[in-house]
């Protein structure tokens, strides 16, 4: 497991296929080829008000991590993020008395997966509900496990096929956390902040600029 970003890339006047199509050839021309496909969901939980101060937990699953599932418990006041087995989705059904699904909010990112030297990179077609929302693509740098010793090697090899929407700063989530060891959860929280975005956007993310 290395050090992944997570980016927007622009829609603009496309269609999610075409703009897959467009970085697909970009980084094919890199010398990429591609390993199967890859998908990321998340579904987001509520409590019941019989439980008091409500609190939200969202569910995901990564296909790097086929018997993970990662799940993070916002109260409120702070976030608690855990990775577990298979068995957490039979438990969160087994709790819908307290803890309900929030109706049309379930959301994936999928799409083709590729391989190119240290680097793996994954175009991820986002949809909200079944409805296309935008694209997201995703670098990871597998040698390094530390982002401040690789940020600047993920920065050049991004913008070196997403051009001028290639990111020129870390991510805002990278904050306070450069010096840190990357770890799957960080990935996943990655995620789950694009994916809240893309909940909120009315139409196709067109209009949405990579941090």
């Amino acid at each position: 497991m290395g050090v992944t970003v997570l980016t927007q890339f622009p829609v603009e006047n496309r269609t999610g296929p075409q703009t897959i199509e467009i970085l697909s050839k970009r980084i094919n021309a890199l010398g990429a080829t591609q390993q199967g496909q890859f998908l990321v969901d998340c579904e987001t939980y509520s409590s019941v008000p019989a439980l008091g101060h409500q609190r939200t937990v969202h569910v995901l699953h990564n296909s790097e991590q086929p018997a993970t599932v990662f799940s993070l418990l916002e109260t409120g006041t702070k976030t608690i993020p855990l990775a577990t087995d298979g068995l957490f989705d039979l438990l969160m059904m087994k709790m819908s008395s307290f803890y309900q699904s929030k109706k049309q909010t379930k959301a994936e990112a999928k799409g083709p997966r590729y391989e190119i030297g240290d680097f793996c990179v994954k175009l991820g077609t986002v949809t909200v509900s079944s409805n296309f929302k935008g694209i997201l693509v995703e670098v990871e740098y597998r040698p390094c496990a530390v982002p401040v010793m690789c940020w600047d090697l993920i920065m050049e090899f991004m913008q070196g096929f997403l051009g001028s929407s290639g990111p020129t700063n870390p991510p805002t989530f990278f904050q306070n956390r450069m010096q840190e060891i990357y770890s799957p959860l960080d990935t996943i929280q990655q995620y789950l902040e694009h994916f809240t975005v893309f909940r909120k956007t009315p139409g196709p993310g067109m209009l949405m600029r990579p941090q």
